[in-house]
């Protein structure tokens, strides 16, 4: 057990980090209400239930915020959203930022899932979203976790604004799903580089607009004075970028 300095247990220590090897270090805990609630789960029903949103998220940092319309840092960015799940069914999209849960404000994206998961699967809650500079309101059917299993064209040199060589996809190589979407990073420098884009990343989206050839990607670019919003594939995950215009 983890004690507080009232002798009072507030946790369950799991892990420790140790450089010598002994118990004097970083522990590592899991709540006490969480562990609470799991064992009257297990005793009550044998087994534990979760609530599940079905999206993937980020963190926010001034420049995301910056580019979406945000007065500063607050919320979870929405970097995936699972096809047939419940944020899904409700309209939740990429690069919605969810700013609150059910009334509860989500100051960072580090406290939504602990907040999804210690909501019981089934119940109808509300979601705040910020979309198009807007805020607006979603109502959501909970799921539940025990069930889920510098623009240029390809050939050249890489230049312009962002700093990036890309090409059309190829089949799978944005996911099953989209395999008619997005352009393969070949190649990146400048702002793009310094951004942390690499060769091999399927950039997605810009600014939250579809990208599907460069065309699309290059009006964004045009339309934008100091900063992009990259949705980025990379590996399995997405990721959203901010670019800093050159």
């Amino acid at each position: 057990p983890l004690f507080n300095l009232r002798g009072e247990v507030v946790g369950i220590n799991s892990q420790i980090y140790s450089r010598s090897g002994g118990y004097q270090g970083v522990s590592f805990a899991i709540p006490i209400d969480v562990a609470m609630d799991v064992g009257s789960q297990l005793q009550a029903n044998g087994h534990v239930t979760r609530g599940r949103l079905g999206v993937g998220i980020q963190e926010l940092d001034q420049a995301l915020a910056k580019s979406f319309g945000l007065d500063r840092p607050r919320g979870a960015l929405v970097a995936s959203v699972e096809p047939g799940g419940p944020a899904a069914a409700a309209g939740v999209q990429e690069g919605d930022v969810i700013l609150s849960f059910n009334g509860r404000a989500v100051d960072s994206a580090g406290t939504l899932p602990a907040t999804v998961a210690a909501t019981k699967p089934g119940r109808d809650i509300e979601l705040e979203v910020w979309r198009d500079r807007a805020s607006r309101k979603l109502s959501v059917k909970l799921g539940g976790a025990e069930a889920a299993e510098v623009v240029a064209d390809a050939g050249t040199p890489a230049r312009g604004r962002l700093g990036l060589r890309v090409r059309p996809t190829s089949k799978g190589e944005a996911g099953d799903a989209d395999s008619a979407r997005g352009l393969v990073v070949e190649e990146a420098t400048g702002p793009a580089a310094a951004a942390g884009i690499q060769p091999g990343d399927v950039v997605l989206s810009a600014n939250g607009r579809p990208v599907r050839n460069v065309e699309d990607l290059r009006a964004v670019v045009k339309d934008s004075k100091e900063i992009v919003a990259l949705l980025v594939q990379r590996g399995s995950a997405r990721i959203f970028v901010p670019v800093e215009l050159a």
